[in-house]
């Protein structure tokens, strides 16, 4: 009997990417309307990639078997 693949989780897999060392990296939300009230310095840090943290990157790769 042939082994069962993993499916990828299309939900994770448009919003999240591994990258060469094996981190998980995502883009906050949040940073596109009602900008008005949010300091510079919100706007600006909402631009750069953020990590997934250590402590539960296993659930999220496990949400990416093939990536």
């Amino acid at each position: 009997m042939a082994k069962v693949k993993m499916k990828t989780n299309r939900t994770a897999a448009k919003r999240l990417k591994i990258t060469a060392k094996g981190k998980v990296k995502y883009s906050k939300g949040g940073v596109s309307h009602y900008n008005t009230k949010k300091s510079p310095k919100r706007k600006r840090q909402g631009r750069k990639p953020q990590y997934v943290p250590e402590t539960i990157e296993h659930k999220v790769k496990a949400l990416l078997p093939n990536a």
